[in-house]
């Protein structure tokens, strides 16, 4: 093994190996590893922050510190990382090169490069597990478990599942895998193991603190933080699948004023469209977007539009795309990557040209007439069949690069709108990556059945991906498949919108079956073929869901100062919205623990009812005085309560 120390950097040689170790942002270093002659010079998820770290060089041994964070390479190469002098990470190894204490003969390495072609690798890095060690973070997955440990996960982008692959421990420290390419994590008991399928070096990043607080700091400050969240956006969000004109539209809008009920944003959802790719109005169904705007506008309404990124081959737009290059790719058979009503290719995020073409695009066609919220729907992207071997971006392989996408497609429409002097910017996608918060992605959950049992697994993904990164997370209210005639979807309705209150943004959305609406054409294109859901807003349900929301929603109005206040932290600090309890009470073990219960913001405590037939249940208070914002009445914390749940009621404590 041959040290370099120079420049406040530490390289290593080993064999095939280089070795990059560096100070990157407080208490943090990022190390890179290759079998190339030379590293990429990509920095992938992080920002330019890198510093001069202390470095240390014996025979044995090379070290490097950046304030609480130290790593150590020994001379054979094994790799350990120290918090205030105390070891919190360490290289798995069991081969005859580690000098361990375990056995040298299984030869498992704790980096392996396995060559796919040229100087691309399929990447394993292992490190060794650490008993009552808690794992939280990694993006969105839907399944209700908050600690993964023990799981397996999948990076990859799918239509409700979003890889964002960065964890926070118990032990003190935050991890990055800073790589935006297809591949695995398992966080075993045994060992813990990230895997790139295709990849030319290994690039991870890691700090460490006293509290998750300041190590989230750390983490945003390298990889970004969302702008400040517009404050009429704060309110309730109306949306359904679909509203298919804009007399529709406007009704809805008419409806609430004439009810007297705020409603700050509108959305017309997809297929207001001719065909995809069109990224432009039906006339026959929109006949003058000027005039709807103008009147939500005077309604003080915002409207939000469906921007697909799929282009249909028979769109106006898909000959000069194709031609020019600006669409995904695919390495064998059929051009095709996507057959939801219609034969489809998608345009390319990770080509600067394909960005600017479609913000042109939809300034020309929608931003024109003050339509400046968009959803970027399908943001993953989703694909007919995820073989992400088959496509192929302006950037690589979507085995190497394809996680990146809706990072990238955020950036296309943050650019175009900050660039025409935009001051409050929010856009709702399907996705996100690593810094996704810093264009102004409000992420959403995707398309998730209406059932209690989804319902559990959003809790866990909004905590989750809060702590990876991503402040401004959304479910849709009551779910997005199903139907009205279920005997429980109304309580599961309120239910999910009492939890919605208390989350960064209350928007009502779904696909309310059966589908016994006809279609406003016989046409297979158009914006009147596709269906309709049935009706979506608080009126829809009977007078008691009815009481119940509007209820619901007064309670999120009466809070606005205090939700902008939190919204401002997040913008400053990266703090998630809705926090786990440990994220505020990290002193207190049972807080590691609690995982059907959250902090919005640092004040209330929430306890959403998650299972249907429920009208009570147990909730944890940490030290201090809480009080009961329904009924004024005081508890004292460092103890679990039964709190009464009767269906107009979620649990909320207020911190004194």
């Amino acid at each position: 093994m041959f040290f370099d120390g120079s420049d406040g950097r530490l390289e290593a040689f080993w064999r095939n190996e280089k070795i990059l170790i560096e100070a990157w942002g407080k208490n943090a270093l990022r190390i890179r590893v290759t079998h190339n002659a030379d590293f990429t010079g990509n920095n992938n998820a992080l920002e330019e922050t890198k510093s001069k770290g202390e470095v240390e060089i014996t025979e044995e041994k090379a070290r490097i510190s950046n304030g609480k964070i130290s790593c150590e390479i020994h001379e054979s190469g094994w790799i350990e990382f120290f918090k205030d002098g105390k070891l919190i990470l360490k290289e798995y190894s069991r081969d005859s090169w580690t000098a361990n204490e375990h056995s040298p003969s299984m030869k498992f390495s704790a980096r392996e490069f396995k060559s796919v072609s040229g100087s691309d690798y399929r990447i394993t890095a292992r490190f060794e597990s650490q008993k009552g060690e808690r794992i939280f973070g990694m993006g969105q997955y839907q399944q209700e478990n908050l600690d993964l440990k023990g799981c397996v996960l999948e990076l990859a982008q799918r239509n409700s599942q979003i890889s964002i692959p960065f964890y926070i421990s118990n032990k003190g420290y935050g991890f990055l895998w800073n790589n935006g390419g297809i591949g695995e994590v398992m966080f075993g008991m045994n060992y813990t193991q990230w895997q790139s399928k295709l990849s030319e070096e290994l690039d991870y990043w890691i700090t460490c603190d006293d509290t998750p607080k300041s190590i989230i700091e750390s983490y945003t400050a390298v990889t970004g933080r969302a702008p400040k969240f517009p404050e009429n956006a704060l309110g309730l969000w109306q949306c359904k699948l679909r509203y298919r004109t804009q007399e529709e539209v406007l009704g809805v809008a008419r409806e609430y004023k004439r009810r007297g009920i705020p409603l700050d944003v509108i959305v017309i959802d997809f297929f207001h469209w001719i065909r995809q790719g069109d990224w432009s109005f039906d006339p026959k169904y929109w006949p003058n977007p000027q005039e709807m705007m103008d009147e939500l506008k005077e309604m003080g309404v915002r409207c939000m539009v469906s921007i697909w990124p799929t282009v249909d081959r028979k769109s106006v737009n898909f000959q000069e795309m194709f031609n020019k290059g600006l669409v995904i790719r695919t390495e064998r058979g059929s051009i095709q990557c996507f057959d939801f009503q219609g034969d489809t290719v998608i345009y390319d995020a990770l080509n600067p040209k394909a960005r600017e073409f479609i913000w042109d695009k939809v300034k020309e066609n929608y931003y024109k007439y003050g339509i400046d919220m968009f959803w970027l729907d399908e943001a993953e992207p989703e694909y007919s069949a995820y073989d992400f071997d088959n496509y192929r971006h302006f950037t690589g392989s979507a085995l190497k690069v394809g996680n990146m996408y809706p990072k990238a497609h955020a950036k296309a429409f943050y650019d175009g709108m900050i660039k025409e002097g935009q001051k409050d910017v929010v856009n709702l996608l399907r996705c996100a990556w690593v810094g996704s918060q810093k264009y102004a992605a409000l992420v959403w959950s995707g398309d998730i059945k209406s059932t209690f049992t989804a319902l559990r697994d959003q809790l866990s993904a909004g905590l989750n991906i809060g702590l990876a990164g991503i402040p401004w997370w959304v479910s849709d209210t009551g779910g997005f498949f199903g139907s009205v005639y279920d005997e429980h979807f109304n309580e599961l309705l309120v239910r999910w919108f009492q939890f919605s209150t208390f989350c960064p943004v209350l928007r009502m959305h779904g696909d309310r079956g059966p589908h016994d609406t006809p279609t406003l054409s016989d046409l297979d294109y158009g914006g009147g073929f596709s269906e309709t859901g049935r009706p979506n807003e608080l009126w829809s349900f009977g007078e008691d869901v009815y009481e119940i929301l509007k209820k619901y929603l007064d309670i999120r109005l009466s809070m606005k100062d205090y939700i902008k206040s939190v919204m401002d932290e997040s913008s400053s600090k990266g703090y998630p919205v809705i926090r786990t309890m440990f994220f505020e009470f990290p002193e207190d073990e049972k807080c590691w623990e609690v995982d059907d219960q959250y902090m919005f913001g640092s004040k209330y405590l929430v306890a959403p009812v998650l299972y249907q037939g429920v009208d009570k249940r147990k909730v944890y208070l940490p030290e201090g005085k809480w009080k009961n914002i329904h009924t004024d009445e005081i508890f004292e914390g460092g103890q679990s309560i039964i709190s009464d749940a009767p269906i107009d009621i979620i649990p909320v404590f207020e911190k004194m």
